[in-house]
């Protein structure tokens, strides 16, 4: 008798040791889940609150469920309360894997703590939230700018009135800027989007010069902060290619 409460207490023992490693299990699967959309989510580059909540609404097994904060370097961030899925299992002789989901809050900020390990909450109560994609960049016109410059006959000289005139009369979104220099017989042109100061730059660079008008994109490594790749300057006295 004796016998067979020791083998019924240590087979409960070992039951229930396994449904609580595999709750455990399932938790630890969530919060992996958590953490790996923190990472994600970690970059020095200012985004809105509603930015990043895009961004973390496209990950695998994630839901937003809460944003707070307006801007990434704004204050402490954007805080992010998402729920994950995770997969655990549970039974001694036949498992069976079980699914739970577990919220934790996640901050995206450039003050946070690298590798940061989610924190759980309770979840609350309230719909998945959805957020709009990221306004597309205004498209920079190319092919208008082209046709709109004046061709410059050799022993000629570039009209810079002109040239100015030709860019606006392009129906451009007003956030592109517009920047035209003359240099001698020559004009440069520059269009440029606007950038982060942590990405690459759009920007298109002309040149107007006599027996030639040219229309061009620099590399994605001069359009990058700091290599002055986006500048009339460029335009008028293009640098070499990167190696």
């Amino acid at each position: 008798m004796r016998r067979l409460l020791r083998f019924s207490t240590l087979l409960f023992l070992v039951v229930y040791g396994v449904v609580r490693f595999s709750e455990d299990e399932g938790t630890t699967a969530a919060r992996e889940v958590a953490g790996k959309a923190a990472r994600l989510l970690e970059s020095q580059r200012p985004r809105t609150a509603e930015e990043v909540g895009y961004s973390a609404s496209g990950f695998d097994g994630v839901e937003v469920l809460r944003v707070t904060g307006t801007a990434t370097h704004d204050g402490d961030g954007v805080e992010l309360l998402v729920r994950t899925t995770g997969f655990g299992y549970e039974g001694v002789l036949a498992p069976e894997r079980y699914e739970v989901r577990r919220c934790f809050e996640i901050r995206v900020s450039p003050k946070a703590e690298w590798d940061q390990e989610p924190r759980r909450v309770g979840c609350p109560d309230g719909p998945v939230l959805s957020f709009p994609p990221p306004p597309e960049p205004p498209r920079l016109p190319y092919e208008e700018l082209r046709a709109e410059l004046p061709r410059v006959p050799k022993g000629g000289r570039a009209d810079e009135a002109a040239v100015r005139r030709a860019v606006a009369a392009l129906d451009m979104d007003p956030k592109i800027r517009t920047e035209v220099k003359a240099d001698g017989d020559r004009v440069g042109v520059l269009l440029l989007v606007p950038g982060n100061h942590f990405d690459a730059q759009d920007c298109l660079l002309a040149r107007v010069e006599p027996g030639a008008t040219e229309v061009w994109s620099p590399s994605r490594i001069q359009r990058m902060p700091g290599e002055g790749g986006c500048s009339v300057g460029n335009a008028l006295n293009p640098a070499p290619p990167p190696h």
